[in-house]
């Protein structure tokens, strides 16, 4: 007697499709940080579409340090200039928090250019540095280079 089984039987599971992801597969996560709510939420939607990052937007820099402590990045993405605060500060900050003084940190900043960048000079301290308007190619890259997906 043959079985006429389904290709999708009661014991079988559906083959993943390219951008989802096994439910052992944790999502990283990422904290974007810069004071133009436009910024973030780009940058929120572009990593997001990836399907391997969850995204946490603030738009204050003074909040960033609670937001950061209770989200618990793998990486944070930090806008140079705020008001209030600015990033070298809020990094500093973060850098001395025992929770999350392995985070790395990347800047966001359009006080350099591309070309700077790509010259060696993207750096800001220890932290390295991605030009303002950021290709998502860019991002990506930087993103998969820091947190290994």
């Amino acid at each position: 007697m043959t079985s006429s089984r389904s290709p999708l039987s009661r014991n079988s599971r559906p083959p993943l499709s390219r951008n989802s992801r096994s439910p052992l597969q944790e999502r990283k996560r990422i904290l974007v940080v810069d004071d133009k709510a436009s910024d973030t939420k780009l940058v929120k939607i572009c990593l997001e579409q990836t399907n391997a990052y969850v995204v946490r937007e603030e738009n204050n820099a003074r909040a960033a340090l609670a937001a950061a402590e209770e989200f618990r990045p793998h990486l944070i993405l930090l806008d140079v200039r705020m008001p209030g605060i600015d990033g070298g500060e809020l990094a500093t900050s973060l850098q001395a928090n025992a929770k999350l003084s392995k985070v790395p940190i990347v800047f966001l900043t359009a006080l350099v250019t591309k070309k700077e960048v790509e010259s060696g000079s993207g750096w800001l301290g220890r932290f390295p540095l991605l030009a303002k308007p950021i290709l998502l190619s860019d991002l990506v890259a930087c993103v998969k280079k820091h947190v290994g997906v």
